[in-house]
């Protein structure tokens, strides 16, 4: 992995923000530096509205525990129909999942290019669900140290972004119980997968322990 350098902002500190308010920063950019620091710091980058940065700390924030996954019969059985890589195809992952119809959708040009290059240096990752050789699903995010803070997922086919997701929690699961995967806010999707809602204090202690463990994708 590549280290960019200090971070030349002065981030906002999701400890010091209200209780209960998401947003806590806006402005910055999004070069690789100010990534970095916003995930250690427990913030990630979504616009408020079109060219206008804002950063999140949820409260509470949605994970999911790795030992807490949810595979349904139909799930499993869907895992025998795909391939499922690992760093493949980025660019392609964030490219659909920019393509999904959503209210806010988030994932701008600028978006796209600031994880790629994160992906560049190691620190962005995806997997991919193919069938017969067709990108069909697959997840994006960011890993550092123990932390993997998941941005998006899409699918094309049935339960693909799923199989996905059992390939990440698979990799990532091992004895160390501090690790720590992020998915932002508890929606009812998650919910059914496993995903629990914790208290931002919560999260940013457990997110300290995570961050001195070793990554687990390469």
């Amino acid at each position: 992995m590549i280290e960019p350098g200090p971070c030349m902002w002065d981030l906002p500190n999701p400890a010091l923000a209200e209780p209960g308010i998401d947003l806590v920063g806006i402005g910055a950019d999004l070069n690789p530096s100010t990534l970095l620091q916003a995930y250690r710091s427990g913030l990630f980058p979504m616009d408020v509205e079109t060219g206008v940065l804002g950063w999140w700390s949820p409260d509470p924030r949605g994970v999911l525990p790795l030992d807490a996954l949810r595979i349904s019969r139909s799930l499993r059985s869907a895992t025998r129909h795909y391939e499922v890589t690992i760093n493949r195809a980025f660019a392609e992952v964030i490219a659909a999942c920019a393509k999904l119809p959503r209210p806010s959708g988030w994932i701008t040009e600028p978006f796209i290019n600031a994880y790629c290059a994160l992906h560049s240096m190691g620190w962005a990752h995806s997997v991919e669900t193919w069938y017969h050789g067709e990108l069909v699903g697959g997840l994006y995010g960011v890993q550092i140290g123990g932390l993997f803070a998941g941005e998006s997922m899409f699918h094309l086919k049935r339960d693909a972004s799923k199989v996905a997701l059992c390939t990440l929690v698979d990799a990532l699961d091992d004895s160390e119980s501090d690790r720590l995967l992020d998915v932002q806010w508890r929606t009812d999707h998650l919910a059914s997968l496993g995903a629990v809602a914790i208290s931002r204090q919560q999260y940013l202690t457990r997110l300290g322990r995570a961050l001195n463990l070793a990554p687990r994708l390469s």
